[in-house]
C-alpha cells in the first residue's frame, strides 16, 4: 500500500466511523433544523381557530436609534407579514391600541387574498401608533388588537425593536433623539510627575 492510499484508507475509515453520529443530527421531525428559525426579536405566530387562520410574522414597532428615545408625543410604525390561510380573502381594517399609550392610525385597510403574503410597513411606514403618551427605548412590548374583517381580532403583544443591526435600512422614526454621544474621559499623564 502506497502512502497516499494509506492516507485516504484512514480519512475514509474516521469517516464512516462518525457518519453514524453526523446522520442523527438531523434525524427526526423534531431535529434542531426542522425548527423554525427568528432570526430577530421580532413577533411571529400562528392564529387557527374556527374562524381564524393566519400567519403572522415579523412583528414590531420600529423604535428609535440604538440608546435613543422616542419621546413622549411621537409615533412609531407598526411592520409585519400576514398569510391568509383561510378559504376567503380577508383585509386588515383596523389597529386598536390603549390609550394610556398612543392614538391608532391606519389610513387604507390591507388586503389579505387568499395564500399570499401581505406586508405591513413595506415599503413605506403606514400603520403607527401616534402621540405616545410616554418614551419608548426599544425592547418594550405594545399590546395592540388587530381587526380583520372575516378573522375578527386578533390580539399580540409586539415588541418595540431598536433602529440597529438589520434594522438600520429602515426609514429613520420622526421625532426621535438620537443615542447620546460619549464623553471622553480626559487621561492623566503621571510619567512626568515625580522625575525619574
Amino acid at each position: 500500500m502506497t502512502r497516499n492510499s494509506r492516507h485516504w484508507a484512514i480519512a475514509a475509515a474516521a469517516f464512516l466511523a462518525a457518519a453514524p453520529a453526523l446522520a442523527g443530527c438531523g434525524a427526526g421531525f423534531d431535529a434542531i433544523t426542522n425548527q423554525p428559525y427568528a432570526p430577530t426579536e421580532a413577533l411571529s405566530t400562528r392564529i387557527k381557530d374556527t374562524n381564524k387562520n393566519l400567519s403572522i410574522a415579523q412583528a414590531y414597532f420600529l423604535g428609535p436609534d440604538s440608546g435613543g428615545t422616542l419621546p413622549a408625543g411621537a409615533g412609531t410604525p407598526l411592520y409585519l407579514y400576514m398569510v391568509n390561510h383561510g378559504k376567503e380573502d380577508d383585509q386588515l381594517l383596523g389597529l386598536g391600541v390603549d390609550p394610556n399609550v398612543g392614538t391608532a392610525k391606519v389610513p387604507a385597510p390591507v388586503p389579505l387574498p387568499v395564500g399570499k403574503a401581505a406586508s405591513v410597513g413595506r415599503p413605506t411606514p403606514s400603520i403607527m401608533i401616534e402621540q405616545l403618551k410616554k418614551p419608548l427605548k426599544g425592547g418594550e412590548s405594545v399590546k395592540v388588537q388587530l381587526q380583520f374583517a372575516k378573522a375578527g381580532i386578533v390580539t399580540l403583544d409586539v415588541p418595540v425593536i431598536t433602529r440597529s443591526r438589520e434594522y438600520t435600512s429602515l426609514p429613520a422614526v420622526p421625532g426621535a433623539s438620537a443615542a447620546p454621544t460619549p464623553t471622553p474621559t480626559p487621561t492623566v499623564d503621571t510619567e512626568g510627575e515625580g522625575g525619574h
